[in-house]
């Protein structure tokens, strides 16, 4: 099978020809048709983050495909079903995390395309109970975003709490950014955009968004204090002075959620400022197999648009230069 992968970090991903995996008794063999580029899979292949992939690896989270072959185990799997590959590739299923709900706490999880090989290939084996289904009326080009982006983004909204009449503002407007703006929207709230490229302020007034913040123009946590402060803020920017602009901009009982990971940088945060204020920060990572259900059932009831670049997985390298550079309104999806 063909497949991307990363051999040393910070080096451009070779196109190498590897064996079809074998699958367990426990797993399904999926024949991938599309796959989206999440910044998590540059960050991955630079190798950015203090708990490094094990070169070599085959990365991609946003996964979508057919079910090919099912393990001699498998009872909730078909083949020919149509499935998702996406970041929580394993959980144990016995912890106090994944016994509250909370899976994607889980200490001994595995992930697509980070600490296992993903879907930056034409096959990826993976445990049935984390091949989530997707229904038919979701196209695999708009289920791949959605895997990751979309249902991160969800999950964002529902741990910020965001209620009705709130005011949301999203700090970055691209692949999770998009979505971001619509599950707001969904949940009730008016929405502020905040990025530095015209062209996707522009993408989020077409989604929707209430106001627009350029930040090149100036610091929009002023703009969006101008604007009476926000209820939520959330930070999709892999850039430090996002996090911090995002703060600023929270009215009193404000949360600000962090989603994005840059590679550098720490938060700091005013003691004075947050307590008096009953100001919150939440972490906020990806959503669950049950999270990832309702951003398909959203999307195929036609509450949300994902909007995406297609490309074939040989253009992964200038793929990954232009999402490097702003140069991808929202996502790129490859085409296997």
């Amino acid at each position: 099978m063909k497949a991307a992968v990363v051999t040393a970090f910070g080096s451009p991903l070779q196109i190498q020809d590897l064996p079809i995996p074998e699958i367990g008794p426990d797993e399904v063999l999926v024949r991938v048709e599309h796959s989206g580029l999440c910044h998590t899979d540059i960050h991955a292949a630079h190798g950015d983050w203090p708990v490094k992939p094990t070169l070599p690896f085959v990365p991609g989270h946003e996964g979508i495909g057919v079910i090919q072959e099912v393990g001699a185990a498998v009872r909730n799997r078909s083949v020919g079903q149509r499935v998702a590959i996406a970041w929580l590739g394993y959980a144990c299923g016995e912890c106090r995390y994944c016994n509250s709900g909370r899976e994607t706490l889980c200490e001994h999880q595995q992930n697509s395309g980070y600490s296992v090989n993903g879907a930056f290939a034409e096959f990826a084996a993976i445990p049935a109970a984390f091949a989530t289904p997707v229904p038919e009326g979701v196209s695999s080009r708009d289920a791949a975003p959605l895997t990751c982006a979309g249902v991160t983004t969800y999950k964002a909204m529902k741990v910020a709490g965001v209620a009705p009449a709130e005011t949301v503002a999203v700090f970055g407007i691209g692949g999770l950014g998009h979505l971001a703006l619509q599950y707001a929207r969904i949940a009730g709230g008016f929405t502020i955009a905040v990025d530095v490229t015209a062209d996707k302020l522009a993408l989020a007034t077409e989604l929707g968004a209430d106001h627009v913040v350029n930040a090149a123009d100036g610091d929009p946590a002023d703009a969006i204090q101008a604007l009476g402060g926000a209820d939520v803020a959330v930070a999709l920017a892999a850039s430090p002075a996002s996090f911090d602009q995002a703060f600023r901009s929270l009215r009193r009982g404000g949360r600000l959620v962090c989603v994005a990971l840059p590679a550098e940088g720490t938060m700091t945060l005013p003691i004075f400022d947050t307590v008096l204020g009953g100001k919150s920060v939440i972490g906020s990572i990806v959503g669950t197999r049950n999270d990832l259900a309702d951003v398909f059932a959203l999307h195929a009831a036609g509450r949300t648009r994902v909007v995406a670049v297609d490309r074939k997985l040989d253009e992964v390298n200038d793929s990954i230069a232009d999402v490097l550079a702003g140069h991808v309104p929202a996502r790129i999806v490859f085409q296997m």
